[in-house]
């Protein structure tokens, strides 16, 4: 039997496009967290991959989260509800720690999982109609589970967070962009073109440098501002020792747009 995979995946000059196939719920799978896992470890240690994109089939929802069926059936069989929350926050973790941006499209329903997931990305985009957007799992009994807490705190600050975890409650983009969870909101009919825009972009910036602010500025506010300038020192000596500077240099000096190799 052929069985369609849970994740495409789809090389656009250096921009790496991870779509969820489950359309129209986009549902975040045991075999779409394989998946997933397996293509950003590779994504992290591929030089050819500039920028990654999550996104998903469809226009109804970006994603409903984890399935709860799925889980409640074959929990036991994935090592219990310990070892699939340690997969998934494993993967979280290695989205926001690597050394190249990650940008998500949040549009329909983005609960649960389906909010945790662009959370841990650099970039998130939202339409402007029609998204549902929060973490809703006091209405299971239960609490966020895959650092949604923590993160949404971090982006949206405590009482946000607070209002939006402790009452369910679910966000439409314009909000999302007012609260600061979301850096732009577009016309749902062109909010993917505007993350392969903005991600194109990204793209031709210098790798090692970008790899370089990424270090510096995620996390920076959890660390001491000495903690934070020794990063920002490490990040401009491995600057100055590479090509990608001297061409940028070179190409400022010739007035002609640089084109940086990451090398």
């Amino acid at each position: 039997m052929n069985i369609p995979s849970p994740l495409r995946i789809e090389n656009d000059n250096g921009v790496l496009v991870l779509t969820n196939t489950d359309a129209p719920w986009n549902r975040m799978t045991f075999a779409y967290m394989d998946a997933l896992e397996q293509a950003v470890v590779q994504a992290a240690a591929d030089p050819q991959v500039r920028v990654l994109v999550f996104t998903a089939d469809g226009l109804e929802n970006f994603s409903v989260g984890m399935d709860l069926k799925q889980l409640l059936r074959e929990g036991d069989t994935r090592g219990g509800l310990d070892a699939v929350l340690d997969q998934r926050r494993r993967v979280l973790g290695i989205i926001e720690d690597m050394p190249k941006p990650s940008i998500a499209t949040l549009y329909g329903n983005c609960l649960g999982g389906g909010l945790e997931l662009p959370l841990a990305c650099h970039f998130r985009l939202a339409a402007d109609s029609g998204a549902s957007i929060g973490l809703p799992e006091l209405e299971l009994g239960t609490v966020p589970a895959w650092g949604g807490s923590a993160r949404l705190t971090r982006c949206v600050g405590r009482d946000r967070a607070l209002d939006m975890i402790l009452r369910a409650r679910k966000i439409d983009g314009p909000e999302a962009l007012a609260i600061g969870l979301v850096q732009s909101i577009h016309p749902l009919a062109e909010l993917k073109e505007a993350a392969m825009t903005l991600a194109r972009e990204l793209a031709e910036k210098p790798p090692i440098a970008v790899a370089g602010v990424l270090a510096c500025v995620v996390g920076a506010a959890e660390k001491s501002l000495a903690s934070a300038l020794d990063d920002e020192r490490r990040a401009v000596r491995r600057c100055a020792s590479s090509r990608d500077q001297a061409e940028g240099l070179q190409a400022f000096i010739e007035k002609r747009p640089p084109v940086f190799t990451g090398i």
